[in-house]
């Protein structure tokens, strides 16, 4: 058999996709909302509504009855599951969910009768699970950071961060400590619901587990000190972290009610920004994957690890093997819709006629476009600031210089990462701007692939499952599945120029940050 399965759960839902090693083909696929196809749970963005904007928590049962009604699809769609040969999966980093001491029992229990949502409801000793988007723990951030200093980034990847999951344990543990008591184990939204598939409580991969301000990455295990401080008992209620390529165990009988053979193999799931690395073809250094979304990100392998000075980008586990870095420019697609409406023009001006109206450069005109609070650099409140007057100038130049602006600073937060990224991969949304694509390639002076990719964090599972099963190697099955759309060639006349650019653009940056 050579059918593999990968699934994501997302912010807004769960999704599959299959591959069949045999043909080279992604051969079928499905997806849930959770806001319109599971109602119940009151969470229409995929989270359940707080009057505080920094809370942002869902129902994990949601996640529960989302695989149930996954699961029926596939099967309604005629999907023959019984010759599925692997599985794996990838959830929304930093998504926590707290159990009690039952979780294994039930989970070795499990009726093929009824719905898993309802017969995991008694192991929830906490019936809330902050998400990534949850930004409440600032007071615990500052406290790891007090207690650890710079080490706490040295050796985690990270500094203390508000939506990572030691934060939150400690904050739950500091404002429900009776819950917290009740709770054997802390799982992610990962390896929970890789738990549930194997029938056991699952480990959780170095990528995923990265991503909790909790993991020593130099060790590759769990800090003692940083975890005892987090809350008490911590280290005997966290899972073992493992390799991405580890099987955790054989499907539960329970999933035999949809096709699937009993003991498939289900391999570690991920985090979804470690799935998209594996899912874009980008589990090797050299190349970089762009992520044009509402948050435009930047991320790929790394030959050695190290952390971000200034520290805006993280370090998480590569399922490949070794690491992997982040970095989140919050002012993507958002700023790009901004500028869009405020020049009125359509998108076919925006991506393609602007850059024909003006010159690579733009004399010089540069935009800080922090039209949101902003991630690189950590900018609290929104605020644009641009080196010329913004009135005097026409649509196109205000077009150029928002994505000059973008892709040079893009250029000069990537570049402590110390890696020579011979080509990089862009997906998303905004991959379709031509005039993106050609000064992406030009800043980088890199060639840039657009992917003909989607859902590469399912696919990415995919890839994983089936290479952890069948020892194929990564590059190999990337090959066939990760293929690029089209290329765009950089200018190498434009070299120097953009080199002076991203100098004037982190003098700017600078002068910015002082003013702040």
């Amino acid at each position: 058999m050579s059918i593999f399965l990968g699934l994501d759960s997302s912010t807004q839902g769960l999704k599959a996709v299959l591959i069949d090693l045999e043909k080279g083909e992604i051969t079928g696929g499905e997806a849930v909302n959770f806001g319109e196809e599971l109602p119940e749970y009151r969470s229409p963005s995929g989270f359940l509504p707080d009057p505080d904007p920094l809370i942002r928590q869902a129902d994990p049962r949601m996640w529960l009855a989302a695989l149930d009604l996954l699961f029926r699809k596939l099967q309604e769609a005629g999907i023959r599951l019984d010759q599925v040969a692997g599985i794996s999966g990838s959830g929304q980093q930093h998504g926590s969910v707290y159990l009690n001491a039952r979780f294994p029992e039930l989970l070795r229990n499990l009726d093929p009768a009824r719905p898993l949502a309802d017969q995991l409801a008694p192991v929830l000793s906490r019936k809330r699970s902050p998400i990534w988007m949850d930004r409440s723990t600032r007071a615990e951030c500052d406290e790891l950071e007090q207690r650890f200093g710079d080490r706490l980034q040295r050796d985690t990847g990270s500094p203390a961060i508000e939506r990572f999951t030691g934060p939150q344990i400690r904050r739950f543990w500091k404002s429900e400590p009776e819950a917290y008591a009740q709770t054997a184990y802390v799982q992610l939204v990962s390896s929970f619901l890789a738990s549930v598939l194997a029938g056991c409580v699952a480990p959780v991969d170095y990528g995923d587990g990265a991503g909790m301000n909790l993991l020593n990455l130099r060790t590759l295990d769990w800090d003692p000190e940083i975890a005892e401080f987090t809350a008490p008992d911590l280290l005997r209620k966290l899972p073992r972290a493992v390799p991405g390529a580890t099987v955790v165990g054989g499907l539960a009988p329970y999933f035999t009610r949809y096709g699937f053979r009993a003991g498939t193999p289900v391999t570690a799931w991920t985090g979804d920004n470690p799935a998209s690395l594996i899912g874009t073809g980008a589990g090797m250094p050299g190349t970089a994957v762009i992520s044009l979304g509402t948050s435009d990100t930047f991320f790929g392998a790394m030959a050695d690890y190290k952390t971000d000075p200034a520290g805006c980008g993280h370090v998480f586990g590569n399922p490949a093997g070794g690491f992997m870095s982040l970095i989140c420019f919050t002012n993507g697609s958002l700023a790009r819709e901004h500028v869009r409406e405020e020049c009125g023009v359509d998108w076919t001006f925006f991506d393609e006629t602007s850059i024909e109206l003006t010159p690579p450069g733009n004399h010089g005109k540069l935009m800080l476009p922090y039209f949101a609070p902003e991630s690189t650099p950590l900018v609290l409140a929104p605020r644009v600031r641009c080196n010329f007057d913004p009135a005097a100038a026409r649509p196109e130049e205000k077009i150029r210089c928002l994505l000059e602006s973008q892709a040079l600073s893009m250029a000069l937060h990537a570049g402590w990462m110390g890696e020579r990224f011979t080509r990089l991969r862009i997906t998303g949304g905004a991959s379709n701007s031509r005039a993106l694509r050609r000064i992406l390639a030009d800043v980088f002076q890199t060639p840039v692939e657009r992917l003909a990719i989607r859902d590469s964090a399912a696919l990415g599972a995919a890839l994983m499952a089936a290479h952890t099963v069948t020892a194929i190697p990564l590059a190999e099955l990337a090959a066939t599945f990760c293929a690029a759309r089209d290329v765009t060639e950089p200018d190498r006349s434009r070299q120097e120029l953009y080199e002076a650019a991203r100098r004037h653009y982190a003098e700017l940056e600078k002068e910015e940050q002082k003013r702040a």
